[in-house]
């Protein structure tokens, strides 16, 4: 029997780095994590020990700092792209590289009705994403939304659906619809802008999701992620990720009261996991 060693990768993790600019009366942060994959020669590093063509993990997370401070950052797909360039331009033996990346946001703190120069604020849990994969003959790039949390309180239902006879649930055609969204969206070629394509994106997705006569959590994936594909060009394919985030209907009748859709519980757990991908043919 041998053993053939069929992939193998490697890379550093974590990167944060925090970019200050400093314009001429205010101040801009970019916050950014980053993640390095190589493949390539590296067979001989796993089976006899040989490190002559291993960059070391150090080295690529002191790049990420180096590269970050010469390179503006308007946008996380840019500076990948920058990063993986760089990677493949300078070692021959790395065959593909692979660039994850995340960015938090900040707002500038409003100081009595005017964005203050120099402070900020989070702007909640979301996350813009983006991975960057590239090798001599090709180029894919990803950009994306992660832990975005959206809720809407009515035109939203779930009725009809199949029952067996362990079913509980009860019809309804009123509820409150609460998801995280995460969203990965495909360019082609053709995509450049990539600030201006991300923001056409994310205002296509919440433009659906808060007009959208919802019969349930997959009617209203299937059209924010068709809404994205026939508005915006150069996206090719989008995968959405929906779970459904319970807000729960309280029983007041024990206390002789009604609950006309107005009070609820809010539940982290169990819940509902809805998925699709969609592409252009």
């Amino acid at each position: 029997m041998s053993i053939q060693l069929s992939r193998t990768s490697y890379g550093k993790s974590a990167v944060r780095v925090m970019k200050l600019v400093k314009h001429a009366d205010w101040h801009e942060i970019k916050e950014v994590e980053v993640c390095t994959l190589f493949e390539g020669e590296f067979e001989e590093a796993h089976t006899i020990g040989d490190n002559s063509n291993v960059l070391p993990t150090d080295t690529q997370k002191n790049t990420v700092f180096a590269l970050a401070k010469d390179h503006p950052l308007n946008t996380i797909e840019d500076f990948g792209l920058h990063l993986a360039k760089h990677f493949l331009g300078q070692n021959p033996q790395i065959h593909k590289v692979r660039i994850e990346l995340s960015q938090k946001q900040w707002t500038r703190i409003n100081d009595q009705g005017s964005p203050h120069p120099k402070a900020y604020q989070r702007g909640g849990n979301e996350k813009w994403t983006a991975v960057i994969e590239l090798t001599k003959d090709s180029t894919r790039i990803q950009s994306g939304i992660a832990d975005l949390l959206i809720l809407k309180t009515t035109d939203s239902g779930f009725s009809n659906f199949k029952r067996d006879a362990l079913t509980t649930l009860k019809d309804t055609e009123d509820r409150i619809f609460a998801t995280s969204l995460t969203a990965v969206w495909d360019y082609t070629s053709s995509a450049t802008d990539f600030a201006a394509l991300r923001e056409s994106v994310q205002s296509n997705l919440l433009s659906s999701f808060a007009n959208h006569k919802s019969l349930s959590v997959q009617h209203t994936l299937y059209d924010m992620g068709k809404r994205v594909l026939d508005t915006v060009e150069p996206v090719s394919k989008i995968d959405l990720d929906m779970p459904n985030k319970h807000n729960l209907l309280v029983n007041l009748a024990p206390f002789d009261m009604t609950n006309e859709n107005e009070i609820f519980v809010v539940t982290d757990e169990p819940f509902g996991v809805i998925k699709g991908t969609m592409e252009k043919r």
